[in-house]
């Protein structure tokens, strides 16, 4: 059989689609890369129980209401006496105002992954707005920027977010943002880090003599080469925010009007629960602090194996 005689294979629907929209292309490969990291995820053990905890956590956020009822933090109306231990009715005891212990832990969730969520989100996005503009442009640009960066590293976090908290109102507001702005520089130097690595490469030079400008490079080049590592170092910095939340909450620079993990600490504190021994009201919100920390950590370790597989993380 001579060659102008063999059939011509005739491209699929969604390949000649790709072919004349390169967005459809886009989206395609977006597709394919999505499923691959979730296949490599996969493999990681301990990032699907990080995952599937963390999964439960959140519909218990969200479902509290549902779950608990919407009057279970009421203290006028509280159903059973108070420091009650451990019982059918009340499975995890109850406070010094008879309220259930369970119940406030249910409502301490939401307060707790929305703060440490909002926290670390403006965490991240100071640290890579700083390291990008650091790490693209040279001079006295990028070495002030890295003085300030270096001065908010050797202070002491927890620190500088008691100094926030205290000369601000107290509010859920006041320690998301005592925690970012206090958190950002580590997140700030490994996007530099980065941002100097992209940049050193063939297409960064070919984009500049086609004419690109700072802000082209930066958020089409740049920023979605960085964007790996940002989200690796996000799953790391809420589980530190969350901490960060409930030591303050603990030390009653938060809002005392809401129901929080760390909040919950403190009122055992003040009631006496430490002296007295009702472990009931002090272990259980310092177990759901540990939980969660740990939920975000192991799923962090995966995404930093799947994206970077030469760290060697155990599976």
């Amino acid at each position: 059989m001579t060659t102008e005689s063999m059939p011509t294979p005739t491209p699929t629907e969604a390949e000649a689609e790709a072919v004349q929209n390169p967005r459809a292309l886009a989206r395609a490969r977006k597709r394919r890369s999505m499923a691959r990291f979730w296949r490599e995820y996969r493999s990681h053990r301990s990032g699907l129980w990080g995952l599937g905890a963390l999964v439960l956590i959140a519909l218990i956020a969200v479902f509290a209401p549902q779950i608990v009822g919407a009057d279970s933090q009421s203290v006028t109306d509280a159903p059973g006496g108070a420091l009650e231990s451990p019982s059918g009715e009340f499975p995890l005891g109850t406070d010094q105002f008879g309220r259930s212990v369970l119940a406030l832990l249910v409502w301490g969730t939401r307060v707790s992954l929305t703060v440490g969520l909002l926290a670390a989100f403006l965490c991240v996005a100071i640290g890579t707005v700083v390291g990008i503009v650091a790490g693209h442009f040279h001079g006295w640009y990028s070495t002030v920027l890295m003085r300030i960066t270096d001065w908010f590293l050797v202070m002491p976090t927890l620190v500088l977010a008691i100094a926030l908290a205290t000369v601000m109102d107290r509010s859920m507001w006041t320690v998301i943002i005592a925690i970012g702005v206090t958190t950002w520089p580590t997140t700030a130097r490994l996007v530099r880090a980065q941002t100097l690595a992209v940049e050193s490469r063939p297409y960064i030079e070919r984009a500049r003599a086609l004419g690109g400008g700072h802000g082209h490079i930066m958020v089409r080049h740049v920023l979605p080469n960085v964007m790996p590592l940002v989200l690796a170092q996000t799953t790391l910095v809420i589980s530190s925010a969350i901490l960060t939340e409930a030591t303050l909450a603990f030390l009653g620079l938060s809002d005392p009007t809401t129901t929080s993990w760390g909040g919950m600490l403190q009122d055992a504190r003040e009631a006496g629960a430490v002296s007295a021994g009702d472990w009931w009201y002090l272990a259980p919100p310092g177990i759901a602090i540990a939980l969660v920390a740990l939920a975000f950590t192991l799923c962090g370790r995966a995404i930093e194996s799947v994206l970077n597989p030469k760290l060697g993380v155990a599976r």
